[in-house]
């Protein structure tokens, strides 16, 4: 493709994506598809620049103000990822003088805002919660994740499949925490190979792992993922059941729902029944009342934890959502309880760096319920499930995963015991 072209897309793309109507993946997904011909290396190229851009918007935005031209345009230049003789070619000689000036900057001298590169409200929020860790959360936010992936242990076992990643010439390290999971660096094409198509493994962050680890669900048992959306965690739990009891996957979304289809089918599970439901209060959840053993609450949640791989989260997200969603997650917990028998175990669970969302919902959950559930330390239930080094995970009796201390996506859990 002419240098030109590929610029002028990149252009397009971020006027789509910089509007915020709909999550980033999904616009670019869509942009990829109307656009077939494209190579998988200007897909990449296109899709590191917008990411780029939404990791670093208001540093971009702020030196893009020197230039002349369309704004997106010169955001894509600014954040360009791809080959940057390529980008020169397509540049004006008025944009190369430009981009030699921009590029003089010292960037370490500018506001912290354009250094952050976050929503005031959220900055605040985050320096609150992480004090002198602010900034080291805030470089490994801005910075890609690596690609984890969690063994199907109904299916494998660990070695084996990282030896048949290293047979098709994809390195993979064991994560160093989850017991079922391997790391790879960059952007292999899993889907081609087979170890990803007869189900050996998932896409799965380490951190996700974790949770389902959390929950301990064992053969046999009645076990419900509450949020289930497109069936992560669900898969690993029914794995654990070693394809016996009966798993519920509860999700308002059927589309959430339909896209576990595929993923169930490679599996190899039958233990796992996806159920469509209205809201919390749905009848078909109060049927199963005092009856399950197992339920996991991955509440829906800002998703602020996720920023590495969703950078535009922290731009569509705001105070009034979130406190919207921490009514909905404490309302969601509430009913899920319910279903648990006596001995049961809860596990409550976000992918959101914010305590309004996290320990004030547990909190509060274990006072309101104090007579029929018990807090368990979440680093005793870490060892028991053979994570390694559990007591780093921890802080105050609660799972709490950073990317800058642990590698993982950002992620908090709680959980209890019914009485």
């Amino acid at each position: 493709m002419h240098p030109n072209a590929l610029l002028e897309l990149a252009t397009e793309l971020l006027h789509r994506v910089l509007q915020f109507k709909q999550p980033a993946d999904n616009i670019v997904s869509d942009f990829f598809r109307e656009h077939r011909a494209l190579g998988s290396r200007e897909r990449h190229t296109l899709a590191e620049t917008t990411y780029t851009v939404l990791r670093q918007r208001l540093l971009f935005q702020h030196l893009a103000q020197s230039g002349k031209g369309e704004m997106e345009r010169r955001l894509a230049i600014l954040a360009w990822q791809g080959n940057e003789g390529f980008l020169r070619a397509a540049l004006s000689e008025p944009e190369q003088h430009w981009i030699a000036q921009v590029q003089a900057v010292d960037r370490s001298a500018l506001p912290e805002k354009l250094r952050h590169n976050l929503p005031e409200w959220l900055a605040e929020r985050l320096h609150a919660e992480l004090g002198e860790d602010f900034w080291p959360f805030v470089e490994s936010m801005n910075a890609a994740a690596p690609l984890d992936l969690r063994v199907n242990t109904f299916k494998a076992k660990r070695d084996e499949v990282r030896a048949a990643l290293a047979a098709a010439g994809v390195a993979a390290e064991p994560t160093p925490f989850s017991p079922m999971g391997l790391r790879i660096q960059g952007k292999p094409a899993l889907h081609k190979l087979d170890v990803f198509t007869r189900g050996d493994v998932e896409v799965q962050d380490e951190g996700s792992q974790l949770l389902a680890l959390m929950v301990d669900a064992k053969r046999g048992e009645m076990v419900v993922d509450f949020c289930a959306g497109a069936g992560g965690k669900t898969l690993a739990l029914g794995a654990a059941m070693r394809n016996t009891g009966r798993l519920y996957a509860f999700d308002t979304s059927g589309h959430r729902l339909a896209a576990l289809k595929p993923r169930l089918a490679r599996s190899g599970l039958s233990n796992v029944y996806p159920v469509q439901i209205a809201h919390e209060r749905d009848d078909r959840i109060k049927r199963l009342a005092g009856k399950i053993d197992r339920v996991l609450v991955d509440a829906p949640c800002s998703g602020l934890g996720t920023l590495r791989r969703n950078p535009d989260m922290k731009w569509r997200q705001t105070p009034d959502a979130v406190e919207e969603l921490r009514v909905k997650q404490a309302a969601i917990l509430a009913s899920a309880a319910r279903l648990l028998k006596p001995g049961g175990r809860l596990v409550y669970a976000t992918c959101s760096p914010l305590g309004v969302e996290n320990e004030a919902i547990a909190d509060a959950f274990t006072e309101a319920n104090r007579a029929t559930f018990r807090p368990l330390a979440a680093d005793e239930v870490l060892v028991a499930a053979h994570v390694e080094g559990a007591q780093a995970l921890v802080r105050h009796g609660f799972l709490r995963l950073w990317p800058h201390r642990h590698g993982t996506d950002g992620f908090f859990a709680a959980v209890w015991q019914r009485s």
